[in-house]
Parts: C-alpha cells; sequence; structure tokens
C-alpha cells in the first residue's frame, strides 16, 4: 500500500494500481488497499471497476468515516455518468456513515434535483408523443373521410354518367323509331 500511495501522490497512477492489486492479492480483504484502489482506477477513468473497489471497501470496512469515503465515490462516479438514481442512494448510503459531511449531502441534493427535472422532461416528452399521436391520428381520420367523399363523388359522377348513357340511348332509340316510321310514310 505504501508503494502505491508513493506512485499516486507523484500522479503515476498505472503503477499505483499495480502496487495495490499486490495488496489486494495479498490481503483481499484490506478495505484501506481496495479503497485506494478504486481511486488509483478512478483517477484513469475505469469507472465500472473503480465502482467495483469501492462497493467491496464499502462493505468490509468498519470505519464510518472511511466507509462513507467509499460511498461518496461511487456516488461521485455514479454523478458524472449522469446516473442520479444510483447517485443518490450512493449518497444516502454516506450520510447514514457520516452525517456531518456537507459535500456529500449537496451533492445528494442536486442528484435529486437533477432526477426530478429528468423526470418532469420525460413527461414533457411522453405528453409531446401522445399530441402528435392525436394529431396523426386525427389526419388519418381526416384522409379516410376524404377517401370515403371522394369514393362518394365517383359513385356519384359515374351514377350520373350512366344516367346520361342511359338518357342518350333512350333518344337514339326514340330518334330510330321515328326515323322508321317516316320510312314507313313515304312509301305509300
Amino acid at each position: 500500500i505504501r508503494y502505491g500511495n508513493r506512485w499516486f501522490k507523484q500522479d503515476n497512477y498505472v503503477k499505483a494500481e499495480a502496487e495495490y492489486r499486490k495488496a489486494v492479492d495479498k490481503n483481499p480483504s484490506n478495505p484501506q488497499a481496495l479503497y485506494n484502489l478504486g481511486c488509483a482506477l478512478l483517477t484513469q477513468k475505469k469507472d465500472s471497476a473503480a465502482i467495483q473497489q469501492f462497493e467491496h471497501a464499502g462493505k468490509i470496512e468498519t470505519d464510518p468515516k472511511r466507509k462513507a469515503m467509499a460511498y461518496h465515490n461511487i456516488g461521485w462516479i455514479c454523478q458524472s455518468l449522469k446516473m442520479y438514481g444510483e447517485a443518490a442512494e450512493a449518497y444516502k448510503e454516506s450520510l447514514r456513515n457520516n452525517p456531518s459531511d456537507n459535500e456529500t449531502r449537496y451533492n445528494l441534493a442536486l442528484c435529486m434535483r437533477q432526477q426530478k427535472k429528468n423526470k418532469q422532461n420525460k413527461d414533457k416528452q411522453q405528453q409531446k408523443k401522445k399530441q402528435q399521436n392525436k394529431g396523426e391520428n386525427q389526419k388519418q381520420q381526416q384522409q379516410k373521410q376524404q377517401e370515403k367523399m371522394s369514393k362518394e363523388n365517383a359513385e356519384q359522377m359515374l351514377n350520373a354518367a350512366m344516367q346520361q348513357e342511359q338518357q342518350t340511348q333512350q333518344r337514339i332509340k326514340d330518334a330510330m323509331r321515328q326515323n322508321r316510321s317516316r320510312k314507313l310514310q313515304k312509301n305509300w
């Protein structure tokens, strides 16, 4: 752990991680080695691995303040990844172990506010989708009505055309009868 701490202070987090891993291999139930390994991983932006180490350290740690630090770091990682629900839970666990930590309390309030804001945004988006769906349904109904109207118009036009044709055929028949009767009249 001491070698890891030296490398960590010199900002050589890769070597610090290696030393902390050696310490964890020798004693897997050492919460300080787990916590420090989590910090080294966090500085290298290996967030999921860091969370695992902090969780393990938090479960093993008996000192409430150190336990609170582990959960605070979990909350911070989750908050930076915009996982506000998980961050809030981690901050709450941290405050259970160290109720006097104002920074954790502040971060918890931020997460709660952001979580509420996200929920409101989701609700607004759902309402917009519902309104869009209603608008689309109305347009579809209007189109169906127009199609029905155009079908009715087409049927009316077809009926009118058929009537005109029948009238025309009737006129032709009448004209042909008159022509036959005229021929007969002249033939006497």
